[in-house]
């Protein structure tokens, strides 16, 4: 009995490392900071971790002032941000990690006062983060764990759209994508906090996520404004075994900032509020791969003045341990 105690603890412990691999959730142009997590708690595991990420997002919503208007012209916005994670536990509670960004963004907007079609593609601002272990209790029931994160975002995505910001006349109330919607990096060099927490009850688990990011100044005296994201909902296994494991997960999960500001000047269509509700499938191979898909629904919607804002998300991401 004993014996199996411990194994069905270990077992716990290695499914801890992809529950609490968290996606914070981004809003148009934030996502060009979208940062993948897929922190090491496996039974303080040393040695290298890849891992792939996309999120899709479709923006077809108009509203203004938080309440929703017509779209006439069929304003849209497809985002699609994918993430090449390159991650090492340098010791049992540290680790780093390296994203690699890679964005792809479809739209119509209005333009010289007609809907026009177009894309924009390229790496995004790449993020260099550590993760340390705060925290870590195990029983023969369960687990909790607790992970603080903090790191930087460096501009190496391209901001040249961010030029259109000096130009553009936001309270025409009729282009709804602009350029801080469609530049690939911000200009600056960002600040960014949070943390994971974990914790299980024989099948029954929590996970979630917070994170702040504090922006600097960037291109063309852009600055997009601090945001708050976080990720957090109960699970449970559905499989649970040595070979492998598949879970469901029932998450909400947001982002609130403020408006950006553009030469000193508040951007006034760039506030948003948003919270999302959907479910979070993730699974196990082995001791190695882990995988997972997500789709997100809004509940609520506010932001300032005219946006697009989005109608759902769709997340999946892969990782490998070695």
């Amino acid at each position: 009995m004993r014996h199996a105690n411990s194994a069905r603890v270990r077992t716990v412990g290695l499914l801890a490392v992809m529950m609490i691999v968290a996606q914070p959730v981004r809003s148009r142009a934030c996502d060009i900071c979208a940062v993948y997590t897929a922190t090491e708690q496996s039974e303080s595991r040393v040695g290298p971790r890849l891992a792939v990420a996309t999120q899709y997002t479709h923006f077809g919503t108009l509203q203004d002032g938080g309440h929703e208007v017509p779209n006439p012209d069929g304003q849209r916005l497809d985002s699609v941000v994918t993430q090449v994670v390159l991650g090492w536990q340098l010791v049992p509670r540290l680790g780093v990690q390296l994203n690699l960004p890679f964005i792809y963004r479809g739209y119509r907007r209005i333009e010289n006062g007609h809907a026009t079609d177009g894309n924009v593609g390229g790496l995004g601002d790449i993020v260099l983060l550590s993760d340390l272990l705060a925290y870590s209790t195990v029983s023969e029931q369960g687990l909790f764990r607790f992970t603080l994160l903090g790191g930087l975002k460096l501009p190496t995505g391209d901001s040249s759209r961010l030029a259109e910001e000096q130009d553009e006349d936001h309270a025409s109330h009729a282009n709804a994508v602009h350029g801080h919607d469609l530049a690939l990096g911000s200009g600056s060099v960002d600040g960014l906090v949070g943390g994971d927490l974990f914790l299980s009850w024989r099948r029954a688990f929590v996970s979630g996520f917070l994170q702040y990011a504090v922006r600097g100044e960037g291109s063309f005296d852009y600055r997009y404004a601090n945001d708050l994201t976080f990720a957090f909902g109960p699970g449970a296994w559905l499989l649970l075994g040595h070979r492998g494991s598949l879970a469901l997960q029932a998450v909400a999960s947001g982002e609130t900032k403020g408006n950006d500001t553009s030469a000193g000047e508040p951007a006034t269509d760039t506030a948003v509020t948003m919270l999302y509700l959907g479910p979070r499938l993730t699974g196990t191979w082995g001791t190695s791969a882990s995988a997972e898909v997500a789709a997100d629904l809004p509940v609520l919607r506010h932001n300032t003045a005219l946006q697009i804002v989005p109608d759902y998300r769709i997340r999946a991401a892969a990782v490998w341990r070695f």
